[in-house]
């Protein structure tokens, strides 16, 4: 059973309240206008990347599949805009009928994606698009902001293993999705059971500083998570003395222990000392992994350590100091009518400053050099020129309100370590620059 199953299996809430009023008080006023119906394209794009990255990671589009597929007003969600006065009848009995019947295109979850990048194109009448708004900008907004930071940390982990564990750090809904975001930017595992069970994720989890303190001997507390476990578990050695707590746990476990693990001190000296230590006693095989308020600068200091594995938790789960990307959802274009023979026009907010926006219904292509390495983020409203019609970024999603392009969550994973892998190298680099790839419209 993939990801995909598992989320049906468990199954999603009416996602419908999940947006502001004032997506249903437009509905409402275009409704009295005689304009809800007008054929319309909306976008989600990013203007900026956060301030020094260098590429944006796509993720959250299966929830963003769920949360169309599930949103519908129920009898009790309609009493309850009726008796706050939300919307008056007529909107109401809109609502009650409502299910998105429209088309969106998109960019595969797992991708990268750049300032201007139409990572979502949402196409049906203006009342059915913009009702989805502000769950799809909520999904998209925190699941990129997740990706992002661990493939950041991915990237400076260099094959080594990493561990999400940020559940007890954010709101206990985020946790699920940071955990399934951080899958898609690189991570192995995670301690959330919550995320293992919807999404498949592999979970892992031994014992903590409590279990070890709960016990009258650090020896005690070994022996029976050895005994309950077995040995190759992974023992917490900093509770009291680091180098007496290694002993004990390759006396109690033998040289087959599977693992130590370092929440406290300094990591870069302890780990050596703690890797020695080992060595000597004989447990070569023994593994060390380290946690503590890691971000991808500190896995990244910790390149000549003899570390195995890495468990990240509140820096992964705030986006390492941008917990949002950003992104919008506009009107680009729309008809006078419902008829899908009338002319799409491009339309475009021109306020000044960075707000404004650029109209039409937009493709998105990846431009590669000679050598096979992404050069440009090529978006246009016109024809595809012919060199990038193999190069397309968007692919459809839904069609005529129902999804088709369900996949497991391991398809996002690898896409994204082929399109990370797509970048020039500077764009792995932690240091704060501009987006590794330019945007340029045609």
């Amino acid at each position: 059973m993939n990801s995909a199953d598992l989320g049906r299996r468990v199954g999603v809430p009416s996602t419908a309240l999940f947006t502001d009023q004032y997506e249903l008080t437009m509905v409402q006023a275009a409704l009295k206008a005689g304009t809800a119906d007008r054929r319309s394209v909306f976008e989600a794009f990013t203007r900026r990347l956060p301030e020094g990255r260098r590429y944006g990671v796509v993720a959250g589009i299966g929830r963003v599949l769920d949360a169309v597929e599930n949103f519908h007003f129920d009898d009790e969600m309609l009493a309850f805009l009726r008796d706050q006065n939300v919307v008056d009848g007529p909107t109401l009995d809109y609502l009650a009928d409502y299910r998105f019947s429209g088309d969106i295109w998109g960019y595969p979850e797992g991708e990268v994606y750049f300032p201007g990048s139409p990572v979502l194109r949402v196409e049906g009448s203006f009342a059915e698009c913009v009702l989805l708004e502000t769950v799809i900008l909520s999904i998209l907004n925190h699941d990129s902001a997740i990706a992002a930071a661990a493939s950041r940390m991915s990237a400076a982990a260099g094959g080594r293993g990493l561990i999400e564990m940020g559940a007890r750090r954010t709101h206990e809904l985020s946790a699920v999705a940071s955990a399934r975001a951080a899958y898609i930017g690189g991570f192995d595992t995670t301690s959330d059971l919550a995320a293992g069970f919807r999404y498949n994720i592999p979970t892992v989890g031994t014992s903590a500083h409590a279990f070890t303190l709960l016990h009258d001997s650090e020896r005690d507390a070994f022996r029976a998570q050895v005994d309950s476990l077995g040995r190759d578990t992974t023992l917490l050695v900093d509770t009291y003395d680091v180098t007496a707590a290694v002993r004990t746990a390759v006396e109690v476990a033998g040289p087959e222990l599977g693992a130590v693990r370092i929440d406290s001190g300094d990591l870069l000296l302890v780990a050596h000392r703690v890797r020695q230590q080992l060595d000597e006693l004989g447990a070569t095989g023994t593994k060390i992994v380290v946690t503590s308020d890691l971000d991808e600068y500190a896995i990244a200091s910790l390149a000549a350590a003899p570390v195995d594995a890495y468990g990240v938790g509140t820096q992964l789960v705030t986006g390492s100091g941008h917990p949002t990307c950003s992104m919008v959802y506009k009107l680009v274009a729309r008809a006078s009518s419902a008829d899908p023979a009338d002319e799409l026009r491009p339309v475009a907010k021109k306020s000044m400053g960075a707000k404004s926006s650029k109209g039409g219904r937009k493709w998105a292509a990846r431009r590669l050099d000679e050598d096979g390495v992404a050069d440009a983020e090529v978006i246009g409203t016109g024809p595809v020129p012919a060199e990038l019609a193999g190069r397309q970024l968007l692919v459809e999603l839904v069609r005529g309100g129902e999804v088709v392009a369900r996949e497991p969550l391991d398809a996002a994973r690898e896409r994204h370590i082929a399109a990370r892998a797509g970048l020039p190298m500077s764009a792995m680099q932690l240091s704060r620059g501009e987006p590794v790839l330019p945007t340029e419209y045609v």
